[in-house]
């Protein structure tokens, strides 16, 4: 198959490469980047190939409304991650501000010419991991009971979607994206690395995607990103987080789309987000400052240090003082 994509203005394509329709095992893997930095455009791209699989991530912004088209030739099958904020200068300096409004889905896409309209003033970041077909069922088999429509409309070669509209990216699919845009492998380890994400990745989409589509009616509109706002405050106030009522007064989402919304859209409840935050933040301070357990038990929001230890020890497997 072959994949290429090229911006409104540029003459040369940003993305255009030749994938081998088979999945081949150990097949040489490729990297490359692209980056354009001259007004009205800026644009990162990286980009990963290997026997029957194609990985882009890219972080883009457009000074004006721009287009963007794309060309596939051959039968390729996509999980596609798109996520928008409005530009550095309006976040009033939150640059480390989630996108709100993510959004993914898997396709199936024959040989097909596309063009989209991007907005000016969005920080958009795209994820794209594009698979032959038989490197897709040498992922999930073909008779799985997980795709059997999607399944139907690939063999007739019909442009299909696995959910007829674009569903919530949980924080356990960004975890796995950043996990695989941040891999320091380097050749045979980097392509096992990204092969056993992408499957882990394709777990959570199928897991949402073919079970919970009355939820996703839940949260609308603003919604979305008073919950953005909501994982904010957790995030600089985990050691004293505010209780539910006052975090739903304080975004002014009511508390039952606060509690419902929040584990529809991260794939977490606020409780158990709260643990993860206080437990990662307890490793690192462990781990990498040296600090003792009781320094780190009273950083991270705890009263006594035995909580703090029988909490880690539930999260991690282990006490907290056999993690050295």
């Amino acid at each position: 198959m072959l994949i290429k994509s090229r911006i409104e203005g540029v003459d040369n394509w940003v993305v255009k490469e030749e994938i081998p329709d088979v999945y081949i095992p150990n097949y040489k893997l490729e990297e490359k980047k692209v980056s354009i930095d001259d007004k009205p455009i800026f644009l990162v791209n990286q980009q990963l190939t290997t026997g029957g699989l194609f990985v882009m991530h890219a972080e883009m912004c457009f000074d004006k409304p721009t287009h963007i088209y794309t060309e596939v030739e051959g039968e390729t099958v996509t999980s596609q991650f798109i996520f928008y904020k409005k530009s550095v200068e309006e976040l009033r300096g939150k640059p480390n501000a989630l996108y709100g409004r993510s959004r993914h889905n898997i396709r199936y896409i024959p040989s097909t010419v596309n063009e989209h309209e991007v907005k000016e003033n969005i920080d958009y970041m795209y994820f794209l991991i594009a698979l032959s077909k038989d490197y897709y069922f040498n992922l999930i088999d073909r008779h799985s009971i997980l795709h059997e429509d999607f399944v139907k409309e690939i063999e007739n070669g019909r442009y299909t979607s696995f959910s007829t509209e674009d569903f919530f990216v949980t924080l356990e699919m960004r975890r796995v994206i950043d996990d695989m845009v941040n891999c320091r492998q380097e050749g045979e380890l980097k392509r096992i690395h990204t092969e056993a994400r992408i499957l882990e990745l394709l777990m959570y989409q199928l897991e949402q995607l073919s079970g919970r589509e009355q939820e996703q009616e839940l949260i609308r509109g603003d919604d979305i990103l008073k919950l953005e706002q909501v994982r904010e405050v957790l995030c600089t106030r985990y050691a004293t987080p505010p209780t539910q009522r006052e975090l739903s007064r304080e975004v002014g989402l009511n508390e039952f789309k606060l509690r419902r919304g929040f584990k529809e859209y991260f794939g977490i409840t606020v409780y158990d987000y709260i643990t993860r935050l206080r437990m990662e933040k307890a490793r690192e301070l462990l781990l990498d400052e040296g600090k003792s357990i009781s320094e780190v038990s009273t950083i991270v929001g705890f009263s006594h240090q035995n909580n703090f230890s029988i909490a880690f020890k539930k999260y991690f497997g282990i006490p907290p003082s056999e993690l050295r």
